[in-house]
């Protein structure tokens, strides 16, 4: 069963009450869709029955005590989430940012870009302004010497307009109306009630306007700041002009595309000379507005009705997230590397592997098609077409595997976790081991039980019956412990059932290869998704050492010169000039993006080394 969750908006002064409308909005529409959803607030909201009215939101979803509920995720709709602040919720559950911009961007667990903007900033795991609470009336879009006038004027600010924008440019467009050519509407909020928007002749001053995104198909031009009501414009076809009440604001507006008449209230009257021109409306300013309200639809997928809403998405995340590295245990660093494609990573402090959060479970199955059809379309082969090239790399590894283990081992024993259809088990057995194996998928273990004739069990490691076959010469896992969703019950398991003195060797792929080192972001996208870990000879020599094992040999494998920045071009294929002197560089510096490690048991069972 899902569990509940939580939307925070930000509600301080100066703020407005977008985020506030937006985190109501979401709240309602998940418990529509059957989710159990709350929003916070930290203290009195008696002043927003108003605001909860137009919304449809009902006051019992409200909670004070977020601390008493253990919520699946918590969404923070904040601007700008203090230190302080993030550090509270993050003890708590996941968190998601939404339209984050503050010191904290890049520490959240996953981040959704609604407003379009932070470009300079950490990447979002979603980007799309269609998430935006869109309203469904819309208008056709006329040109500014066809419409009726006066044209209708919006000037809206927000719930509290800190900067006084609203009133400023209300009394700046009036000056310059003699004519009557506007129909201005100021939407006042707040200010209203605290007496800070005085008579204005020639302007209508409205304290709240109902449903407010519904009615700007009403209106021939919007006059705000960057925010959501301003993509709403863009959406309802309502050409938009913004004056920043920041620069913060002013440099979005820009990264964005808007038109932006600048920071502060003496912008306005520049504004309002701009849209005069000699005691007459500037038509072609007004139909340069709408040819940009038009290109902004297309450039940020507004010019159709969504697929899918803010709350239908929120509502599918189940998500998998842990604070502590899933190899070594130690609490992981709060940076989020290689954010995308519904998860991140952190890096480990201590180790320094790289370990996967995730939106939702990956999508992969270990079953017929994984080693078929996935595996075809990454290697050029069947699993099974690639059987005997995998067995004879067996053969390699099992050399080394064995010039580790004791003299005394005559009929070493040998257990491969995630066998598959049992390359590496054949190969054991014809080097004169006696091998076991265990893989998830039954195709796989039928193959091996039935066709190769060699003993392996159906499962997941760790598994209880391997117990009776224990304790184990050597215990491998090739391309396999990337696979697990928490390394260290794994490792530990390993180490219980390995004789002391005895080998563990695997294989994964290594983030410090050409791939990683020259393009991080996109090796970390390009990561299979069932990859949990990303590991490195390096973090794999800490990681295994604080596991009780010590690092042995480690091969680099995996070596590609056509993956090297500028250079990797001109060595596509082996008839290249480059391809050799670069394949002898990434052995040289261990540049591989795989590699082999091979490691022995130097402790006991019981904690104590052999002899002691």
């Amino acid at each position: 069963m899902r569990g509940p969750v939580l939307a925070v908006p930000a509600r301080e002064m100066g703020r407005g009450g977008g985020h506030l409308v937006r985190c109501c909005k979401l709240v309602r529409e998940l418990r529509a869709l059957g989710r159990e959803a709350w929003v916070f607030l930290s203290h009195d909201a008696s002043d927003l029955d108003g605001l909860f009215n137009t919304t449809g939101f009902n006051r019992a979803w409200l909670t004070t005590e977020a601390d008493l509920r253990v919520w699946e995720f918590i969404a923070l709709d904040r601007f700008q989430t203090p230190a302080a602040e993030f550090v509270h919720w993050a003890e708590l559950a996941p968190l998601i940012g939404i339209d984050e911009g503050g010191p904290c961007r890049n520490r959240f667990d996953f981040l959704i870009d609604a407003l379009p903007g932070f470009s300079g900033a950490a990447g979002p795991n979603i980007a799309s302004a269609s998430l935006l609470p869109l309203p469904e009336k819309r208008k056709s879009s006329i040109p500014a010497h066809e419409k009726k006038f006066p044209l209708k004027v919006l000037i809206s600010f927000g719930q509290e307009d800190a900067a006084a924008l609203g009133p400023a440019t209300a009394q700046a467009l009036a000056a310059k109306n003699s004519g009557g050519l506007l129909d201005i509407t100021l939407l006042a909020g707040g200010l209203r009630h605290g007496g800070g928007v005085p008579a204005l002749p020639g302007v209508r001053v409205l304290d709240a306007i109902p449903a407010l995104a519904e009615r700007l198909a009403e209106y021939d031009l919007l006059v705000t700041h960057y925010g959501l009501t301003a993509f709403e414009a863009v959406y309802a076809g309502v050409p938009v002009a913004l004056l920043a009440p920041t620069v913060y604001h002013e440099r979005l507006a820009k990264e964005v595309g808007f038109y932006s008449g600048g920071v502060g209230r003496q912008r306005a009257a520049a504004f309002s000379r701009l849209l005069f021109k000699k005691g007459a409306l500037n038509v072609s300013f007004l139909d340069a507005l709408e040819n940009r309200r038009a290109a902004l639809a297309i450039r940020h997928h507004l010019e159709r009705k969504p697929r899918q809403s803010l709350a239908e998405l929120v509502n599918g995340f189940n998500p998998i997230v842990s604070r502590n590295c899933l190899v070594c245990g130690t609490r992981l660093a709060e940076k989020v590397l290689g954010r995308g494609n519904g998860r991140g990573f952190r890096r480990c402090p201590r180790c320094g592997t790289l370990s996967m959060i995730r939106l939702n479970p990956p999508p992969v199955e270990y079953g017929k098609e994984y080693f078929f059809e996935l595996y075809q379309k990454q290697y050029g082969k069947t699993y099974i077409e690639d059987f005997p090239h995998l067995t004879a790399m067996g053969k390699q590894r099992l050399a080394r595997i064995q010039s580790l283990l004791p003299l005394s081992a005559e009929t070493p024993s040998l257990l491969d976790i995630g066998c598959a259809y049992g390359p590496f088990l054949a190969a054991a057995k014809e080097a004169g081991f006696a091998p076991f194996g265990i893989d998830p998928a039954e195709d796989a273990v039928r193959y091996v039980t039935q066709t190769l004739g060699l003993p392996a069990i159906q499962g997941f490691f760790p598994d209880s019956r391997l117990a009776a076959k224990a304790p184990f010469d050597a215990i491998t896992l090739w391309f396999v412990i990337e696979h697990f969703k928490d390394c260290v019950p794994a490792l530990a398991e390993i180490r219980r059932i390995l004789k002391p003195g005895g080998t563990l060797a695997f294989s994964t792929p290594s983030f410090s290869g050409i791939s990683g080192r020259a393009r991080l972001a996109s090796f970390l996208e390009k990561s299979p998704a069932d990859h949990w870990t990303i590991w490195s000879p390096e973090s794999c020599k800490k990681a295994l050492r604080l596991a009780g094992f010590t690092v042995k040999k480690i091969v680099i494998s995996g070596c590609h010169p056509e993956r090297f920045p500028l250079l990797g071009r001109f060595a596509k294929t082996k008839k290249s000039p480059l391809y050799g002197l670069l394949l002898a560089a990434g052995k040289l510096f261990g540049l591989g993006d795989t590699f082999e490690v091979y490691a022995k048991l130097e402790y006991c069972n019981n904690g104590r080394k052999p002899g002691d």
